[in-house]
This record gives structure tokens, C-alpha cells and sequence, in this order.
């Protein structure tokens, strides 16, 4: 089994499950990227997410299970109150250490660990959001050459996270809702 040469990670916290459910269904269903979200959500509503999530995507949705190799063409949810790390042989990491940014799962563990294991094959997208968590990660997904993008925080529900990154964290692009799946079936090698 041949793990995904691609991957794109999407972040988000308040206001950013709106974008998610927008982007799932636009996305191709060949595209050969394995893609992971991380919400900030409390971990009692940890299955109705994937539930929903799987209602709306051209493609598989799964919670991220421990050890795991990425598949391309598969959406992993980072578990609640775990963190998502990638590990150098794409496979999947789950760790319940202490809060990010008073986060867990945190966005800057997920964008940091991917861009050691990825380097330039993926992408970083932080949607709406009211904290830092995934500033410091999209600095981590440059600096290994990956492609960095946020929300336009016009459109944000929430503006800070997306409005700080931009600040502080070299951006690539910076994107509208309807054209995140464009942006993620090109780096997705489609």
C-alpha cells in the first residue's frame, strides 16, 4: 500500500467548519492527496463530526486512528482532545500531551509535524478562527517549502486567526471559501 504523495492539511477553530463543508463536496474524488482537518471542537461531539463531514464529501471521512498510513484520496479528522502528528513515514500519530495555543487537538502540532514529513509535497490552509494555534505552524510549512494559504478574513466568521497569520506568517495565498477545493485538487496533484 502505497501512502499519499501529497498532502493538505486544513486548520480551523470559531467559524471554520462553514468553509469545510463548503470545500468536501467540490473536491475530485482521484485526487491524489491525503488530507487531514483540525477543528477546535469539545471532544463530546468527536463521532457527530465525522457524521457530518461524511455527508458532505465526495471522499472517505475518518477520524485519523492511531499508526495509520496517509492514503491519497482519504479525509482524516484529527480525534478530539488528541494531537495529530505525521510522522516522517506518512503514517498517522496521536498524542494526549499538553494544550497548544489552549488547544488540543492543535493546529501548529498537525501544520509543524507534516511539514517534517512532507516538506514541499503538501499544503497548509487556517480558516476563521479566534486564537493563534496554526501561525506558527504555517512558518514551519514555508521554511520546509510547502505552500501556506489562510482564509480571506473578509469572509472569516471569526477574522482573528486568519488576519494574525498574515501578520506574522509567510502566506502564499490567500483564499475565498469557493476556491479552497480548487486550490486543494491542484496541489492534490489533480
Amino acid at each position: 500500500m502505497t501512502t499519499a504523495p501529497y498532502l493538505i492539511v486544513i486548520g480551523g477553530s470559531a467559524g471554520g467548519l462553514q468553509p469545510v463543508l463548503h470545500l468536501l463536496p467540490a473536491l475530485n474524488a482521484s485526487i491524489n492527496a491525503a488530507i487531514i482537518i483540525v477543528l477546535h471542537r469539545p471532544s463530546h461531539y468527536e463521532s457527530l463530526l465525522t457524521d457530518l463531514l461524511s455527508t458532505r464529501s465526495v471522499l472517505p471521512v475518518k477520524e485519523a486512528p492511531e499508526k495509520e498510513p496517509l492514503l491519497p484520496g482519504v479525509v482524516y479528522i484529527a480525534p478530539a482532545d488528541y494531537h495529530l502528528l505525521i510522522e516522517r513515514d506518512h503514517t498517522l500519530s496521536l498524542d494526549a500531551s499538553e494544550k497548544v495555543n489552549f488547544s488540543r487537538p492543535s493546529i501548529d502540532v498537525t501544520f509543524s509535524s507534516a511539514a517534517l514529513a512532507y516538506r514541499n509535497n503538501m499544503a497548509a490552509i487556517l480558516l476563521s478562527g479566534a486564537n493563534n494555534d496554526g501561525v506558527e505552524g504555517l512558518t514551519d510549512v514555508h521554511e520546509a517549502g510547502g505552500t501556506t494559504a489562510v482564509q480571506d478574513p473578509a469572509t472569516a466568521e471569526v477574522d482573528y486567526m486568519p488576519r494574525h497569520a498574515i501578520e506574522q506568517a509567510p502566506v502564499d495565498i490567500v483564499l475565498q471559501p469557493s476556491e479552497m477545493a480548487a486550490f486543494i485538487n491542484e496541489m492534490g496533484g489533480i
